[in-house]
């Protein structure tokens, strides 16, 4: 599996509660028609935990998006598509932000029954 994680945050505009409700309503429909998409998970941000012993990243995020795709050239093939087109055109309506990172998982507590 390949798999792009983008961290999100929202337009100066913006709650971050209107950001949460467009991302959930209007946002997420979009990602069911996509080709080659095998899963999307959206996490939103409720709270932060500092550590004393380690400094905090100074970064404002509102939420972290999760795709997957079977590899890299489904991410390619996925991302020439309309579906695609116009999940990225509506993000751009409402995400003021974005870092995106193509990452391999190692499981190391697989999920449990």
């Amino acid at each position: 599996m390949f798999k792009m994680i983008a961290l999100l945050t929202r337009k100066a505009w913006s709650t971050h509660e209107e950001f949460v409700k467009h991302w959930v309503e209007v946002h997420a429909p979009l990602a069911h028609g996509i080709p080659e998409l095998r899963r999307y998970v959206q996490s939103h941000i409720v709270g932060e935990q500092a550590r004393p012993d380690i400094p905090t990243t100074e970064m404002a995020i509102d939420g972290i998006a999760e795709l997957w795709f079977d590899d890299r050239a489904a991410l390619e093939r996925a991302h020439g598509t309309p579906e695609m087109k116009r999940l990225l055109a509506d993000g751009a309506t409402f995400i003021g932000s974005i870092k995106t990172f193509f990452v391999e998982e190692k499981e190391i507590i697989p999920p449990r029954p």
